[in-house]
Protein backbone atom coordinates (compact mmCIF):
# COMPACT_ATOMS: atom_id res chain seq x y z
CA UNK A 1 0.00 0.00 0.00
CA UNK A 2 2.43 2.64 0.93
CA UNK A 3 5.29 1.31 -1.21
CA UNK A 4 5.47 3.85 -4.19
CA UNK A 5 8.74 6.37 -3.67
CA UNK A 6 6.91 9.52 -5.28
CA UNK A 7 8.21 11.16 -2.35
CA UNK A 8 11.86 10.12 -2.63
CA UNK A 9 13.93 13.76 -2.06
CA UNK A 10 10.80 14.98 -0.03
CA UNK A 11 11.72 16.58 3.31
CA UNK A 12 8.94 16.49 6.02
CA UNK A 13 8.58 18.40 9.33
CA UNK A 14 6.24 16.49 12.11
CA UNK A 15 5.28 19.15 14.97
CA UNK A 16 4.24 17.59 17.71
CA UNK A 17 4.38 18.08 21.62
CA UNK A 18 3.81 15.78 24.28
CA UNK A 19 0.17 14.45 24.42
CA UNK A 20 0.22 13.50 20.86
CA UNK A 21 -2.70 10.91 19.89
CA UNK A 22 -0.13 7.99 18.50
CA UNK A 23 -2.05 6.67 16.04
CA UNK A 24 -2.04 10.25 14.01
CA UNK A 25 1.90 10.13 14.01
CA UNK A 26 3.14 6.66 14.01
CA UNK A 27 1.20 5.42 10.84
CA UNK A 28 1.08 8.61 8.61
CA UNK A 29 5.16 8.68 9.21
CA UNK A 30 5.08 5.36 8.27
CA UNK A 31 3.48 6.01 5.35
CA UNK A 32 5.66 8.55 4.33
CA UNK A 33 8.98 7.48 5.02
CA UNK A 34 7.51 3.81 2.95
CA UNK A 35 6.91 6.32 -0.07
CA UNK A 36 10.80 7.79 -0.07
CA UNK A 37 10.47 10.85 2.38
CA UNK A 38 12.90 12.25 4.86
CA UNK A 39 10.76 12.86 8.42
CA UNK A 40 11.76 15.18 11.05
CA UNK A 41 10.23 15.06 14.31
CA UNK A 42 10.37 18.75 15.36
CA UNK A 43 8.64 19.69 18.92
CA UNK A 44 8.83 22.33 21.56
CA UNK A 45 11.78 20.56 23.16
CA UNK A 46 14.81 17.91 22.79
CA UNK A 47 14.44 14.59 24.15
CA UNK A 48 11.39 12.09 24.08
CA UNK A 49 7.63 13.03 24.11
CA UNK A 50 4.82 11.39 25.37
CA UNK A 51 1.71 9.45 22.90
CA UNK A 52 -1.82 9.25 24.18
CA UNK A 53 -3.86 6.39 22.91
CA UNK A 54 -6.95 8.50 23.53
CA UNK A 55 -7.10 9.14 26.75
CA UNK A 56 -4.42 6.60 28.36
CA UNK A 57 -0.86 7.25 28.40
CA UNK A 58 1.34 5.68 25.77
CA UNK A 59 4.67 5.02 25.12
CA UNK A 60 7.39 7.77 24.23
CA UNK A 61 9.11 9.19 20.77
CA UNK A 62 12.37 10.66 20.11
CA UNK A 63 12.87 14.05 19.25
CA UNK A 64 15.15 15.04 16.02
CA UNK A 65 14.95 18.38 16.72
CA UNK A 66 13.98 21.55 18.59
CA UNK A 67 11.66 23.85 16.78
CA UNK A 68 14.35 26.80 17.48
CA UNK A 69 16.69 24.75 15.74
CA UNK A 70 15.07 24.25 12.40
CA UNK A 71 14.37 26.52 9.57
CA UNK A 72 10.45 25.84 7.65
CA UNK A 73 12.50 26.67 4.39
CA UNK A 74 14.33 23.60 4.77
CA UNK A 75 11.80 21.86 4.54
CA UNK A 76 9.05 20.79 1.66
CA UNK A 77 5.55 19.85 4.16
CA UNK A 78 4.37 20.15 7.15
CA UNK A 79 2.58 17.22 9.28
CA UNK A 80 0.52 18.51 12.76
CA UNK A 81 -0.69 15.54 14.43
CA UNK A 82 -3.87 15.78 16.86
CA UNK A 83 -5.02 14.49 19.93
CA UNK A 84 -6.31 16.56 23.10
CA UNK A 85 -2.83 17.71 24.29
CA UNK A 86 -0.57 18.15 22.28
CA UNK A 87 -1.89 20.67 19.74
CA UNK A 88 -3.27 22.69 23.27
CA UNK A 89 0.52 22.90 24.12
CA UNK A 90 1.55 23.78 20.58
CA UNK A 91 -0.90 26.64 20.12
CA UNK A 92 0.08 28.40 23.12
CA UNK A 93 4.16 28.72 21.72
CA UNK A 94 4.86 31.81 19.71
CA UNK A 95 7.88 29.70 17.82
CA UNK A 96 5.06 26.68 16.76
CA UNK A 97 2.20 30.04 15.69
CA UNK A 98 5.29 31.38 13.63
CA UNK A 99 6.44 28.01 12.24
CA UNK A 100 3.03 27.00 10.84
CA UNK A 101 2.77 31.03 8.90
CA UNK A 102 6.25 30.48 7.49
CA UNK A 103 4.46 26.76 5.93
CA UNK A 104 1.49 28.94 4.51
CA UNK A 105 2.96 31.93 3.53
CA UNK A 106 5.23 30.23 1.08
CA UNK A 107 2.21 28.02 0.15
CA UNK A 108 3.67 24.58 1.13
CA UNK A 109 2.05 21.66 1.97
CA UNK A 110 0.03 21.50 5.26
CA UNK A 111 -1.48 18.27 6.50
CA UNK A 112 -3.24 17.93 9.66
CA UNK A 113 -6.67 16.24 11.47
CA UNK A 114 -8.46 15.48 14.81
CA UNK A 115 -7.39 18.50 17.09
CA UNK A 116 -4.18 19.57 15.50
CA UNK A 117 -6.07 22.48 13.36
CA UNK A 118 -6.51 24.44 16.84
CA UNK A 119 -2.70 25.51 15.94
CA UNK A 120 -3.85 26.94 12.18
CA UNK A 121 -6.79 28.76 14.16
CA UNK A 122 -4.27 30.20 17.03
CA UNK A 123 -1.75 30.79 14.18
CA UNK A 124 -4.41 33.00 12.44
CA UNK A 125 -4.41 31.16 9.52
CA UNK A 126 -8.20 29.71 9.60
CA UNK A 127 -10.19 32.99 8.06
CA UNK A 128 -11.45 32.06 4.75
CA UNK A 129 -10.68 28.62 4.43
CA UNK A 130 -12.27 25.25 4.12
CA UNK A 131 -11.62 22.59 6.49
CA UNK A 132 -12.46 19.81 9.09
CA UNK A 133 -11.40 18.37 12.29
CA UNK A 134 -12.42 16.55 14.96
CA UNK A 135 -15.92 17.61 15.55
CA UNK A 136 -15.56 18.51 19.15
CA UNK A 137 -13.66 21.41 17.99
CA UNK A 138 -16.10 22.29 15.40
CA UNK A 139 -17.22 25.43 16.94
CA UNK A 140 -13.41 26.82 16.90
CA UNK A 141 -12.85 26.38 13.36
CA UNK A 142 -16.31 27.99 12.55
CA UNK A 143 -15.50 31.00 15.09
CA UNK A 144 -12.00 31.50 13.81
CA UNK A 145 -13.62 32.36 10.34
CA UNK A 146 -13.09 28.60 8.75
CA UNK A 147 -16.17 26.79 6.10
CA UNK A 148 -16.10 23.68 8.61
CA UNK A 149 -17.40 20.20 6.97
CA UNK A 150 -18.21 17.19 8.21
CA UNK A 151 -16.09 15.07 6.08
CA UNK A 152 -13.26 12.67 6.07
CA UNK A 153 -10.75 14.61 4.17
CA UNK A 154 -11.14 18.57 2.29
CA UNK A 155 -8.95 19.25 0.84
CA UNK A 156 -8.33 23.67 0.44
CA UNK A 157 -5.32 24.97 -1.64
CA UNK A 158 -2.36 24.09 0.27
CA UNK A 159 -4.13 21.85 3.37
CA UNK A 160 -5.68 18.90 3.76
CA UNK A 161 -7.01 18.01 7.21
CA UNK A 162 -9.52 15.08 8.48
CA UNK A 163 -11.58 14.48 11.64
CA UNK A 164 -9.58 11.99 13.14
CA UNK A 165 -7.98 8.40 13.29
CA UNK A 166 -11.24 7.06 11.64
CA UNK A 167 -10.57 8.72 8.58
CA UNK A 168 -6.84 7.74 8.41
CA UNK A 169 -6.97 5.62 4.69
CA UNK A 170 -8.50 9.05 3.46
CA UNK A 171 -5.74 11.23 5.24
CA UNK A 172 -2.62 9.24 4.46
CA UNK A 173 -3.99 9.07 0.73
CA UNK A 174 -4.57 12.45 0.24
CA UNK A 175 -1.33 13.37 2.69
CA UNK A 176 0.59 11.71 0.22
CA UNK A 177 -0.87 13.36 -2.84
CA UNK A 178 -0.04 16.65 -1.15
CA UNK A 179 3.17 16.49 -0.12
CA UNK A 180 4.03 15.69 -3.90
CA UNK A 181 3.08 18.76 -4.98
CA UNK A 182 5.30 21.32 -5.78
CA UNK A 183 5.12 24.76 -3.85
CA UNK A 184 3.66 27.41 -4.32
CA UNK A 185 0.50 25.33 -3.98
CA UNK A 186 -2.02 27.57 -6.14
CA UNK A 187 -5.64 27.43 -4.71
CA UNK A 188 -8.17 24.51 -5.27
CA UNK A 189 -11.47 26.17 -5.15
CA UNK A 190 -14.00 25.63 -2.73
CA UNK A 191 -17.66 25.64 -3.47
CA UNK A 192 -18.57 24.97 -0.05
CA UNK A 193 -21.34 27.93 1.01
CA UNK A 194 -21.83 27.17 4.77
CA UNK A 195 -20.55 24.79 7.69
CA UNK A 196 -22.22 21.06 7.99
CA UNK A 197 -24.44 21.57 11.06
CA UNK A 198 -23.20 21.22 14.82
CA UNK A 199 -23.64 17.19 15.66
CA UNK A 200 -25.83 15.98 17.75
CA UNK A 201 -24.10 13.69 20.07
CA UNK A 202 -20.47 12.90 20.70
CA UNK A 203 -18.56 10.01 19.32
CA UNK A 204 -19.54 7.13 20.87
CA UNK A 205 -16.11 5.75 21.04
CA UNK A 206 -14.53 8.94 22.66
CA UNK A 207 -17.13 9.26 25.04
CA UNK A 208 -17.30 5.11 25.88
CA UNK A 209 -13.75 5.33 26.37
CA UNK A 210 -13.56 7.54 29.64
CA UNK A 211 -15.96 4.94 31.04
CA UNK A 212 -13.10 2.32 30.32
CA UNK A 213 -10.41 4.22 32.69
CA UNK A 214 -9.13 2.95 35.95
CA UNK A 215 -9.47 4.28 38.77
CA UNK A 216 -5.77 6.26 39.53
CA UNK A 217 -3.25 4.93 40.83
CA UNK A 218 -1.34 5.60 44.05
CA UNK A 219 1.88 7.15 41.90
CA UNK A 220 -0.76 10.00 40.26
CA UNK A 221 -2.74 10.24 43.52
CA UNK A 222 0.85 10.88 44.98
CA UNK A 223 1.94 13.18 41.71
CA UNK A 224 -1.57 15.35 42.24
CA UNK A 225 -0.45 16.25 45.87
CA UNK A 226 2.87 17.02 44.62
CA UNK A 227 1.51 19.60 42.29
CA UNK A 228 -1.07 20.86 44.26
CA UNK A 229 1.28 21.93 47.23
CA UNK A 230 3.56 23.88 44.69
CA UNK A 231 0.58 25.67 43.68
CA UNK A 232 -0.46 26.37 47.51
CA UNK A 233 3.43 27.55 48.19
CA UNK A 234 3.16 29.48 44.86
CA UNK A 235 0.54 31.46 45.94
CA UNK A 236 1.61 31.89 49.47
CA UNK A 237 4.49 33.55 48.00
CA UNK A 238 2.39 35.79 45.79
CA UNK A 239 2.85 39.46 46.63
CA UNK A 240 -0.56 40.61 48.58
CA UNK A 241 -2.06 43.11 46.67
CA UNK A 242 -3.70 46.09 48.57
Amino acid sequence: MFGSSKLEGRRIAVLVADGFEKIELTMPMSALRAAGAEVDIISLRNGSIRAMNMHEPAGKIAVDYAIDEVDPDDYDGLLIPGGFINPDLLRQSADAREFVRAFDRRRKPIATLCHGPWLLASAGLTRGRTMTSWPGIRDDMVHAGATWLDQKLVRDGNWITSRGPQDMKAFIRGMRELFAETAPIVSVPSFALSSSPQRASPPKLAAGAVNLLPLPSLRTIALLAIVGAGVAGMAKRAPQQS
